[in-house]
């Protein structure tokens, strides 16, 4: 296991190919022309694979397609008209969000946020309401990870109400985004330590999750009820809740997470719910497991890297050596 991840993240635990790819987010360079460049169907199923490899939990890969995907979809706003200008512009906001996805997932907030108001922008221009809603999750998660989290809980709220008051017959797409956002929302609420605010909005979003019926994946959302009682896990962790946050994760079930991305960060809330709690042992076999299923996002990720030094620092014997190896393999200090 070691050997081949460290294929994909150094020492420090940064993700190979990064600066590749930040080099290509702030100093774009330019690319010949060519007829692929504006070819929809091929930019399509790109965007779809960086989404894909991103659930996945692939990040080194997605790294490595993003810069040149995010150069031919520029091309292809720049040179396209109508309709099919628009389509590209949409494409080019989910491409851009999947940028700054990765880059939260490395704490890189600054870049983050160009990568968000990108994003943002280019889901202006395509006149879309569900990729303006879509681009919105994106803005207000690099908010929060910036610490502005009153604005974020705005943010998210006023979309989703934009998004409610623009699409008056909902659909499985607009629903999942409406939720998704209000989802987002509660996170933020919670990390200002509003509780009230963050119940209310999880309870809005729970609403929109029973009228769509299952956890889909509409618009990239993996929203649903599942993934609701996730996010009620994250809240309660935020709140130090740890009671509340092992009880809603009993309930949770696995075969009902069929995104990678979502399937981890469930493990690693659990984590967190668990040694706040004091229970190292159970904090550290639901590490384990999302090593399991994901191991670059516990490398690439410093907020998982300085859980494990604080579990590691408060174990008791019988977990140390156990947690040593562990901090050890994906990086973290000890």
């Amino acid at each position: 296991m070691g050997a081949v991840l460290a294929d994909d993240v150094n020492a420090a635990g940064r993700l190979r190919g990064a600066e590749a790819f930040v080099t290509a987010l702030v100093t774009p360079a330019s690319i010949p022309a060519t007829t692929k460049s504006a070819d929809l169907p091929m930019l399509t199923k790109a965007v779809a694979s960086a989404k894909r490899t991103y659930q996945s939990c692939r990040y080194t890969e997605v790294m490595s397609q993003l810069p040149v995907l995010l150069l031919r979809l520029q091309d292809a706003c720049d040179s396209l008209g109508g309709d099919a200008r628009l389509r590209a512009c949409a494409l080019s906001a989910d491409a851009y969000h999947v940028a700054a996805s990765v880059l939260l997932k490395m704490d890189d907030y600054g870049l983050a946020w160009l990568a968000a108001d990108r994003s943002m922008r280019a889901a202006a221009l395509s006149q879309e309401p569900l990729a303006v809603g879509t681009s919105a999750r994106i803005v207000t998660h690099a908010l929060m990870a910036d610490g502005h989290f009153g604005a974020a809980t705005t943010v998210a709220s006023k979309y989703a109400q934009r998004l409610a008051a623009e699409v008056r017959d909902p659909t499985p797409e607009s629903l999942s985004v409406y939720g998704s956002l209000l989802l987002r929302g509660a996170l933020a609420a919670a990390q200002a330590e509003d509780r009230d605010g963050s119940t209310t909005l999880l309870d809005e979003a729970g609403q929109a999750g029973s009228r769509l019926g299952s956890d889909y994946n509409h618009r990239w959302t993996a929203f649903g009820p599942a993934n609701v009682l996730l996010h009620r896990i994250h809240v309660a962790v935020r709140l130090g809740d740890a009671g509340s946050a092992i009880n809603y994760a009993r309930k949770v079930n696995l075969d009902q997470l069929t995104v990678t991305e979502r399937k981890a960060s469930f493990f690693v809330d659990t984590a967190q719910a668990f040694s706040q709690w004091g229970k190292h042992e159970k904090a550290y076999r639901a590490l384990r497991a999302a090593e399991e299923l994901a191991p670059q996002e516990l490398r690439s990720r410093p907020a998982v890297r300085r859980l494990v030094t604080d579990l590691l620092a408060t174990a008791p014997p019988t977990v140390r050596p156990h947690l040593s190896e562990f901090a050890a393999r994906i990086g973290a200090p000890r």
